[in-house]
């Protein structure tokens, strides 16, 4: 193998371990996260409030999108990303009120 291609190898080989770490914080992000929205799915159906909040879905996508731009991150993506999110923990909270 020649230098430039040795030397490739080696950036490529970084690339890749600094992607697992941000995958892995990513997953457990994530978790800690849904962690925190099971609380509050459980907290809603005792005190039968509604699984959805469409006026804190708002917020949090606009605060999101704003944090996507200031990151250099699609904000497109971004809101999909949240929107699927926010999806999943209705639904949990709506398990939490069956």
């Amino acid at each position: 193998m020649s230098d430039a291609v040795t030397r490739a190898a080696e950036v490529l080989k970084g690339h890749r371990e600094s992607i697992d770490r941000l995958d892995a914080i990513m997953i457990y992000t994530l978790g800690e996260r849904f962690k925190h929205t099971q609380a509050v799915g459980k907290l809603k159906a005792k005190h039968d409030l509604p699984p959805s909040d469409p006026a804190r879905e708002a917020t949090q996508i606009a605060r999101l999108e704003d944090l996507a731009n200031r990151a250099d991150l699609d904000p497109d993506f971004a809101k999909k990303l949240l929107n699927f999110i926010i999806a999943e923990v209705i639904q949990h909270h709506k398990t939490h009120q069956e």
